[in-house]
């Protein structure tokens, strides 16, 4: 009701990236939204509704702190896989409530076991592979060693995936570590099903090989950064489609920052604006306030650099970002008023 600035996500834009994404991978794949970190900024509670409103119900997050919000903030709770940390009674909890979790070490492993023949409850996992990214996942050994565990005690495992995680498929540089991350990955499962496991899913694609790599695209896919609107690098973009900068063709940012003018004031040339002398007026100058700083998020790297949309037209930051509040050059822009709408993420006209 009071707030300096606001944050809008847009449904349409959501439809919009959604709709390019599921192309992609065709009907037959599960699409699994990843809303680690915050939903990548956006709001976890907000970002998970709207996209259950379009159609999206199965969620990964990193930890089970972040499984918890969701438990605790959705009426109609979706499905849940936690992807990272989860420990000790953070596995209880997640078997008590149905959320499945990943396993990558033997320990977790058993752990589970214990959790889930307490509660009289299958443990939800899925098992995670070591293909070449070196840091968490089961080697050929583990992968026997966990079979036979998971075949004696079946009744309380419910086995949902087998999955690994590249080391960087968005650059072809990475390419040849990938190609052999995707043969350890088959060579893998292999193995899984001479032990007799049988997964639901499997699943190694992220963002960028959904684009980069589709022959990666199995029965599920774990979508991030390009859901939100963002390829996942200007090269990833660039093999696609051959355009060299960003474009909203196939899909949209669905975030956008807002606050408006706080006051406007008239600077003489030669005067310093803000603090220290960071800025030095080189004309006669025209600045606008606005109430949003380093405190919001608004980066403080920004200063002298950054750039704000007002009446449709770029507004340059001119000295440093206050904690509240930054200024910006306005004497180019046309009947300017306080109240005026300012875009710090977005777009404005055209």
């Amino acid at each position: 009701m009071f707030e300096s600035s606001v944050i809008e996500i847009s449904k349409s834009a959501l439809e919009t990236n959604l709709k390019f994404l599921r192309q992609r991978i065709g009907p037959n794949t599960t699409y699994c939204s990843v809303v680690k970190g915050n939903a990548y900024g956006h709001g976890t509670e907000k970002f998970v509704k709207l996209s259950m409103d379009c159609g999206v119900n199965y969620f990964a997050v990193y930890s089970a702190d972040e499984a918890y919000q969701i438990v605790n903030s959705i009426e109609n709770r979706p499905d849940i896989y936690i992807m990272g940390y989860v420990e000790n009674e953070a596995i209880e909890w997640a078997i008590r409530e149905g959320i499945e979790f990943c396993v990558f070490d033997l320990k977790r492993l058993e752990t589970a076991l214990m959790y889930a023949n307490k509660l009289k409850t299958k443990a939800k996992i899925h098992i995670e592979l070591e293909t070449g990214m070196n840091r968490t996942g089961f080697d050929e050994q583990g992968i026997i060693a966990a079979g036979d565990l998971i075949n004696k005690q079946a009744g309380l495992f419910d086995l949902r995936g087998a999955c690994t995680h590249f080391a960087g498929a968005e650059s072809m540089a990475n390419n040849f570590r990938v190609a052999q991350q995707i043969g350890n990955f088959y060579k893998s499962m292999l193995i899984v099903s001479r032990t007799g496991l049988k997964p639901t899913y499997q699943h190694m694609a992220c963002s960028a090989a959904v684009i980069n790599y589709p022959q990666t695209i199995s029965n599920m896919v774990r979508v991030g950064i390009m859901q939100y609107g963002f390829w996942p690098n200007a090269e990833t973009l660039i093999r696609y489609s051959g355009d060299r900068e960003r474009t909203n063709k196939y899909i949209k940012r669905i975030i956008t920052w807002k606050s408006k003018v706080m006051s406007i004031k008239k600077v003489k040339k030669g005067e310093f604006i803000g603090y220290g002398t960071a800025y030095l007026a080189h004309q006669h100058m025209t600045i606008a306030v606005i109430p949003i700083g380093y405190a919001h998020g608004y980066s403080r790297n920004l200063s002298n650099t950054g750039k704000v949309l007002i009446h449709g037209a770029e507004a340059t930051v001119i000295g440093i970002v206050n904690m509240n509040a930054i200024t910006v050059d306005i004497s180019h822009i046309d009947a300017v008023e306080k109240g005026d709408e300012v875009i710090l993420i977005g777009t404005q006209k055209e």
